[in-house]
């Protein structure tokens, strides 16, 4: 990415005066990677007095991040009337920076248009020309002094579309005589990714506000929980191929099976959002559950942990062959990215290059996973490319728990680099 030393010249903001950068020696803090959109109410409900503490809330949580080239990159769009892009991702990457142009900032007045701020940020901030940096989670922090102005249900569906995390921080919340006034006292709900309390922010008014700084950075950095739309955690099919040959055994078939579990808990899963489906194989194929039979996290979880043991050969080849006919051939047509995680613990009676490649070309991301007995050349012939990074091996069953992370970010990371 390239990194701009002066606000682009259509700027026409306090922030923007500004025209030197402070060199950045630091690269930030690496493990709070994220382009983040500060949408600060600058509406009528606010006021002046109030817009000034929340641009210095604002400037202790920039600080607090860690901002840098190799860490967090913060703009801020006002919300207001009409809403304006203050500055870009791409315009400051020194702390000193953001937190100057965001103490510059002028109050600009009338309604609290947040829906229309919100869809603005989603479709014109968030661009590689803007300094979005390639498989970083997008992040919109939206603050509400009291209520919208208008309707941000609508406006909160777009920003899942392009795939970013809505937070919402509400201060001063209306009082039981005013929700009269409130178009929609669910407001926040239907903003956000997803009602779990993680996207939404209260603070009773902008005053003693420091301590919620450090929470509220914590939840920007937390990425594991950050899965709107279009985000790896629930827009992925996975497929899992389970070895189920008498070489295993039932008590390393019941640790297969707590693998797969761990794998599919980090992933939301529902009618719209990640799907599962799991085939076991000998030299005959079952499909234990497909992609569309479950709907939720608990069902496909339950339905994982009674799968029953069949015993026999291993047919590997001819089990890709079922998987792509049977399970990904009827979603060909669905938006999720495919995937198949194949698990076995030894050689397989047939070919499995030709099959994996095929499965492969019909758009399924392939992870191998040997044990024991499994040879390294063929999980990688079986593996997609770069094979290091989707072939894993280890010696004994109990050995899959240390995989588990390394195939879940491998799937995030293959999810971000196909929408790019």
């Amino acid at each position: 990415m390239e990194v701009v030393g002066k606000p682009v010249t259509t700027q026409a903001s306090a922030a923007s005066r500004r025209q030197k950068k402070t060199p950045e020696k630091s690269t930030g803090n690496k493990d709070c990677k994220a382009e983040i959109a500060f949408l600060l109410d600058g509406s009528n409900n606010i006021g002046q007095r109030r817009f000034n503490l929340q641009k210095n809330f604002v400037a202790k949580v920039a600080l607090m991040l860690g901002i840098g080239t190799e860490g967090p990159h913060v703009g801020v769009v006002q919300a207001s009337e009409l809403p304006k892009t203050e500055f870009f991702l791409k315009n400051f990457t020194s702390p000193k920076d953001v937190v100057f142009a965001v103490k510059e900032l002028g109050f600009r007045g009338g309604n609290s248009n947040i829906g229309k701020a919100i869809r603005h940020t989603s479709q014109s901030f968030f661009t590689p020309s803007n300094g979005v940096r390639k498989g970083i989670p997008k992040v919109m922090v939206v603050f509400i002094d009291g209520w919208p102005s208008d309707n941000i249900e609508e406006a909160g569906i777009i920003a899942r579309e392009f795939g970013i995390n809505v937070f919402i921080v509400s201060v001063a919340p209306p009082a039981p005589e005013e929700l009269g006034m409130v178009q929609d006292v669910a407001f926040i709900d239907k903003a956000v990714c997803k009602n779990n309390s993680f996207f939404s922010f209260h603070m009773q008014n902008w005053f003693g506000t420091a301590k919620y700084a450090k929470p509220l950075v914590q939840k920007l950095c937390t990425h594991e929980l950050l899965y709107c739309s279009k985000t790896c955690y629930n827009s992925v099919n996975i497929a899992f191929l389970i070895d189920g040959s008498s070489s295993v055994g039932d008590q390393n078939f019941r640790l297969m099976l707590e693998f797969i579990s761990n794998i599919v808990r980090s992933f939301e899963v529902s009618d719209v959002g990640a799907k599962v489906a799991a085939v076991q194989f000998t030299y005959d194929q079952r499909l234990e559950f497909g992609l569309n039979d479950y709907t939720s996290k608990d069902d496909v979880l339950r339905a994982i942990y009674n799968i029953r043991y069949m015993s026999g050969g291993t047919a590997t080849g001819d089990a890709f062959n079922f998987v792509v006919r049977n399970v990904f051939q009827p979603t060909k047509d669905g938006h999720n990215k495919n995937f198949l995680v194949l698990i076995t613990d030894g050689q397989s009676y047939d070919d499995v290059r030709g099959p994996a490649i095929a499965a492969q070309r019909a758009g399924v991301t392939v992870y191998s996973v040997g044990v024991a007995w499994a040879p390294l050349e063929d999980l990688k012939d079986m593996a997609s490319e770069p094979k290091n990074s989707h072939t894993f091996f280890t010696r004994e069953f109990p050995g899959l728990e240390q995989i588990v992370p390394s195939i879940i970010r491998g799937i995030c990371r293959d999810y971000l680099d196909s929408q790019k």
